[in-house]
């Protein structure tokens, strides 16, 4: 695996413990993000390297860039038809732009904006983004927020292909800590080492609550 590993416990130490924060691990070019498939779709995406075959362009798929969560959502790909995780390697500058062109997939006063402009906003875009408490190994509820965005049209068939640097299947890895978990053994667990990430475009991270 092409990911930076490092110890649960010892990542804790440095973590926030409350607010909106994009966790995930990342560098100037590129950063991971997380998917569960059937093993199908999956086993595609990994020998060609891109997503094709069964894989949908004509819905929206969620991308989760923390590593956590995504276990929590696919119960460390123990739900049916989540058992193929990936880990997907994609360009940072695309990552960026997804942001830059979401939308809250709900409405809140807080955007600053009415619900009328929210709706208009939201039929013209093809990226949902979306906050949702966070997740401890064992699915416990946290303070801090993770983040999901949802792609769909022109953004999809980007992300599918021409966005992507590599594509990893880290299914047997997933399994292997969760057996830790199982254990209750925290101490051992390994996982991929995640940092908050802001941007050099303030704006955004406004727009995100992210800071």
């Amino acid at each position: 695996m092409k990911i930076n590993l490092k110890k649960y416990k010892e990542q804790l130490e440095s973590w926030p413990e409350k607010g909106y924060h994009i966790m995930a691990q990342y560098d100037d070019e590129k950063i991971i993000v997380y998917q569960s498939y059937k093993k199908r779709i999956g086993e595609f995406a990994v020998k060609n390297q891109y997503f094709g075959g069964d894989f949908s362009l004509e819905r929206m798929t969620w991308i989760k860039p923390n590593f956590l969560w995504m276990m929590y959502r696919n119960g460390w790909g123990k739900k049916e038809g989540q058992e193929c995780v990936l880990a997907i390697h994609i360009k940072l500058d695309a990552f960026k732009k997804y942001l830059e062109s979401s939308v809250y997939s709900s409405y809140n006063e807080k955007l600053g904006i009415s619900r009328k402009e929210w709706q208009d906003q939201v039929k013209e875009s093809s990226v949902r983004l979306q906050w949702d408490p966070d997740h401890d190994p064992f699915g416990n509820k946290l303070e801090r927020r993770a983040i999901q965005i949802g792609l769909r049209g022109d953004f999809i068939r980007s992300f599918a292909k021409d966005d992507l640097i590599l594509i990893e299947n880290i299914s047997d890895f997933v399994r292997e800590q969760y057996q830790f978990v199982l254990n209750n053994d925290l101490d051992n667990l390994m996982i991929p080492a995640e940092k908050p990430l802001l941007f050099d475009n303030v704006n955004l991270n406004k727009k995100l609550r992210i800071q």
